[in-house]
């Protein structure tokens, strides 16, 4: 996976790299079945000055498509772990939709009439 993360207005980043690091270890195991030289995963971190609120967006590029998450939150981490929870969420979905999941769910059979009677 290729990664760049971009910082604006944050002052530390070595407790965001350490959490960065731990999700990523994460998505790794969800996108085995990508060659991982095409999976592009591109963050930003910034703080608002005027609310004192930081925000994380993340951009995962897919060959089969473009994932967007973001989060907002007090701390740089909260930020970081809520904009990954929701990127593991839509890749979830997005597999799911590939494999074509909702073919395969089974129906539930329509209860006959002698059965009533």
């Amino acid at each position: 996976m290729k990664l760049s993360i971009s910082y604006k207005n944050v002052e530390s980043h070595k407790p965001v790299e350490a959490e960065v690091e731990r999700h990523i270890s994460k998505l790794g195991k969800l996108l085995q079945s990508y060659s991982p030289d095409l999976v592009q995963l591109h963050g930003a971190f910034s703080k608002t000055p005027r609310t004192d609120e930081n925000s994380c967006s993340l951009n995962l590029s897919l060959p089969t498509g473009t994932l967007h998450a973001t989060g907002t939150g007090v701390t740089v981490r909260a930020s970081c772990k809520k904009a990954f929870s929701e990127l593991e969420g839509q890749v979830k979905k997005h597999q799911a939709r590939l494999r074509k999941d909702y073919e395969w769910k089974r129906k539930r059979p329509l209860p006959r009439a002698e059965a009533l009677s």
